[in-house]
């Protein structure tokens, strides 16, 4: 069963979003006006579209995977999630970008993706003495040799 969201662009310069078939789910997103950046800038890259995501569902925007060695930025906060809140007529998506070298994107560049996913349910937290579970380390103590 498909999901139908509501998009309005924001720029007539990108390309419209499409979902490419047998490849993946994740769709890309396109910088929708030219970015000049040096080497340590900050700078919110607009994506061109705003959407009205389906109740229950969030988006994830993540970069792709070529994206720093195309153009040499990472997104600041490694993952944006977007909810179906944020749906206003001027609610444009974003990616938050920092540039580890000087770098020039141009308007239709794709520079990251996205996908939705159904949001958390709702959860309580039950407090106890023991998890009852064997002891693996902690977290960041798998992988050594």
């Amino acid at each position: 069963m498909s999901e139908t969201i509501r998009i309005r662009y924001l720029s007539d310069k990108i390309e419209k979003l499409r979902a490419i078939d047998g490849k993946s789910d994740w769709i890309d997103l396109r910088a929708a006006e030219d970015v000049v950046m040096k080497k340590g800038d900050f700078y919110l890259i607009p994506l061109g579209v705003a959407m009205q995501l389906p109740e229950g569902y969030e988006a994830h925007i993540v970069p792709r995977s070529s994206t720093f060695k195309n153009f040499g930025i990472i997104q600041t906060n490694h993952q944006g999630v977007i909810d179906n809140s944020y749906s206003g007529d001027n609610d444009e998506w974003k990616m938050a970008a920092l540039a580890m070298r000087d770098t020039e994107i141009h308007v239709n560049d794709r520079i990251c993706q996205f996908r939705i996913m159904k949001q958390q349910p709702p959860i309580v937290f039950e407090e106890t003495d023991s998890l009852g579970g064997p002891d693996r380390g902690g977290f960041g103590s798998t992988g050594r040799a």
